[in-house]
């Protein structure tokens, strides 16, 4: 729960999709700047098989973001918030049952 959360949280930041884009556009440029050397059947192949090699260096890297991060602290103040809120329902729970029990004495 914690690393989808997290990792939807990265994609949904739109860092990778600048990283994406800025390759497309550096590699459209390139191909403009070099016209010259270069057929357009060749440019559309390279434009389209940079952005393509981007995507994928993109997920790898996501991938080792998710791998490489530690959610051990995350994961305590996980189980610590589960735990407060379940010795707090405890102790209402027990408060009910002390309440309940001096009614019935009086």
């Amino acid at each position: 729960m914690v690393v989808e959360r997290f990792s939807q949280n990265i994609i949904g930041s739109g860092l990778f999709k600048i990283y994406i884009a800025t390759g497309f556009f550096a590699t459209l440029i390139f191909f403009v700047i070099n016209a010259d050397l270069f057929t357009p059947l060749e440019m559309l192949v390279g434009i389209i098989g940079v952005t393509v090699i981007l995507k994928g260096v993109t997920n790898m890297m996501l991938s080792l973001i998710i791998l490489l991060f530690s959610f051990d602290n995350k994961q305590a103040q996980l189980d610590f918030e589960y735990n407060s809120e379940k010795i707090d329902s405890l102790l209402a729970g027990l408060s009910i049952q002390d309440a309940t029990g001096n009614n019935t004495k009086k």
